[in-house]
């Protein structure tokens, strides 16, 4: 027999798997031209050619017995060095390869986090609308998920609701900025009254407490915002990055945990990740791509396609009734539903051929995602479909 747990987890699966499996059969069935599968965060833009060119030569050159072995466990030093280089030109900052360890992806980076800082009981601070996988990672080292509810009028920091919800067993406060789903960006002045918080709050209970920032989205913004640098205003945050949407390389799976150097006990902090990049089963983040991301710290696929995406999805769903906060960064959007069963109305809208995913997948109910990393042929053809949903709810 399967444990309890998992037994539990397979029978509430993803629902943003599910209606990606459900997208393909339907695309099976109708041709894929005429499915506006908007599920799941799968990038459509290709990565720079620079990234193919860059692993066909590290095939192409290297000894496979360096290139394909194990390396240290928190990753090659020269990658480690490049990114660390990046960063501090970036963000003035002075970070070295130290403070730095791959990961099998963001999640993989939040797993490692996790890990390193958890002991069971321990609680871990989301504001809602959140990405659901939280809630897994957080159980996998039997923490305590706790939920506070956004500022609902445009999704902003609910800084007396995180008050209220920070205790005596607050180890962590989950961020993602740019926000999955929302597409919100946090602006330095809530982050600022956040960190006074969380510095408060450490001195009221006598320990740490870890920000952890989920950052895949960094790179894609739009009309001119610009994503704050955590580690600038708490000491004690670690960043988990991924170059599946900067690079569109999800399958690759391959990231960074950041350790800020001032973090109280780095080293010990340090020496325990490292650890926990191992044990946890990764043993090391990909080889390859290690490689190739450190010659190609710089780089960044072509965000042309998704500001064109949302600008037009934004104005013609307005347009025909769809409330929203307009996003200022990621690839998705979270409109409001007509009908308080968000499932219904997400299952109404396949009747269209159009896959979106329930809000409350993102403890968010009420609302719907839409994921935007798409071809603009299949925003275009949808709009139709989007018409007569809102028509069909009686949208204005």
């Amino acid at each position: 027999m399967i444990s309890a747990k998992m037994k539990y987890l397979a029978a509430n699966g993803s629902a943003i798997r599910a209606m990606f499996e459900e997208g393909k059969e339907m695309a099976a069935k109708y041709g894929r031209e005429n499915v506006y599968d908007f599920s799941l965060g799968n990038p459509n833009t290709p990565a720079p050619e620079v990234i193919r060119q860059t692993a066909i030569e590290l095939l192409r050159n290297s000894e496979p017995t360096w290139l394909h072995g194990y390396m240290s466990n928190v990753g090659y030093e020269d990658v480690r060095d490049s990114l660390a280089k990046s960063l501090n030109h970036r963000f003035g900052t002075d970070y070295t390869r130290a403070n730095l360890i791959m990961t099998v992806g963001a999640a993989g980076a939040m797993n490692v986090a996790l890990k390193t800082i958890l002991d069971p009981g321990d609680e871990v601070v989301m504001q809602a609308p959140y990405f659901g996988e939280y809630n897994n990672y957080i159980s996998n080292f039997e923490g305590v998920p706790v939920v506070v509810k956004p500022q609902e009028k445009d999704f902003s920091l609910n800084l007396a609701g995180m008050e209220e919800a920070i205790g005596p067993r607050t180890k962590a406060v989950i961020l993602n900025s740019p926000n999955n789903p929302t597409g919100v960006i946090y602006p330095a002045e809530d982050l600022k009254a956040m960190a006074e918080l969380l510095n408060s709050k450490q001195k009221e209970y006598g320990h740490a407490i870890y920000l952890i920032s989920d950052e895949p989205y960094r790179e894609i913004v739009f009309g001119g915002h610009s994503v704050p640098w955590l580690p600038d205003f708490y000491d004690n945050t670690f960043v988990g990055y991924s170059y599946s949407k900067s690079l569109s390389l999800p399958g690759e799976r391959i990231g960074w945990l950041l350790i800020s150097p001032r973090m109280e006990g780095v080293e010990e902090v340090i020496g325990a990740a490292s650890v926990a990049n191992r044990i946890l089963g990764f043993v090391n983040a990909p080889s390859l791509f290690q490689q190739v991301v450190g010659r190609c710290a710089d780089e960044v696929s072509d965000m042309g396609v998704y500001i064109r995406n949302k600008e037009l999805l934004y104005k013609e769903l307005t347009a025909y009734g769809y409330q929203m906060v307009e996003p200022k960064g990621a690839f998705y959007m979270f409109p409001k539903c007509p009908i308080a069963d968000d499932k219904a109305f997400c299952q109404a809208a396949k009747k269209y051929r159009i896959l979106i995913v329930p809000g409350s997948t993102f403890a968010g109910p009420g609302y719907f995602r839409l994921a935007f990393c798409v071809s603009e042929k299949t925003v275009q053809d949808s709009l139709e479909g989007f018409k007569a949903l809102a028509h069909e709810f009686g949208m204005n």
